[in-house]
């Protein structure tokens, strides 16, 4: 019974560990983050921090796959038109959060190497997004698209993390308002018979 409640235990920690990593990048920026801010905001040790997660670059991979999973447990529409307005909320709100914006950005880069930590979450996400984004325009009926849904997932999804580079060097880059004037032009009503 020891080894299942100390391995409760480890589990509760990560989750406390990542948690406290998402606010310090979240408020102080990837820049500014260090592994030991992130162990004194959780009363550990930098080594202790490379005991769970073995590297800063699995620990930053870890904190962008628990914010995905935070992402994904806010309710999804069931109607298409509100899955455009989903979207186009989770950039507005990547403005609240410029320390994982540039988290995000910084480990794609980084991810290209196949050797990377971060490589695999990468592909997977990027796959789960488009799939997320080309089902929801598939599903509305009263609008159709001027591509095929995986190649406007694709275009969408190009778009959106490019933006993210050009509002890290300008912030008066309008994110939410691009990403929605795209998605019209891409995926516009259809014309009344």
């Amino acid at each position: 019974m020891a080894r299942r409640g100390s391995y409760a235990k480890g589990v509760a920690r990560r989750e406390e560990i990542l948690e406290s990593a998402l606010d310090v990048i979240g408020r102080r920026g990837y820049q500014n983050a260090s592994l030991k801010q992130i162990a004194e905001v959780v009363g550990v040790t930098p080594a202790a921090l490379l005991h769970y997660f073995g590297s800063k670059e699995e620990l930053f991979t870890e904190v962008l796959r628990a914010r995905d999973e935070r992402d994904l447990m806010a309710p999804h529409p069931a109607n298409p038109s509100d899955a455009k307005a989903a979207f186009v909320d989770v950039i507005r709100h990547n403005t609240e959060v410029p320390g994982i914006v540039e988290l995000f950005s910084r480990l794609a880069v980084d991810a290209v190497d196949p050797e990377h930590p971060a490589h695999q979450y990468f592909l997977d996400r990027s796959e789960r997004l488009r799939e997320s984004i080309a089902d929801a325009f598939d599903r509305d009926d009263r609008r159709q698209g001027v591509l095929d849904p995986a190649t406007m997932a694709r275009v969408i999804q190009a778009v959106s993390d490019g933006l993210q580079i050009q509002w890290m060097i300008d912030p008066t880059v309008d994110m939410p308002g691009i990403i929605e004037a795209l998605m019209d032009v891409l995926y516009p009503p259809k014309p009344k018979d």
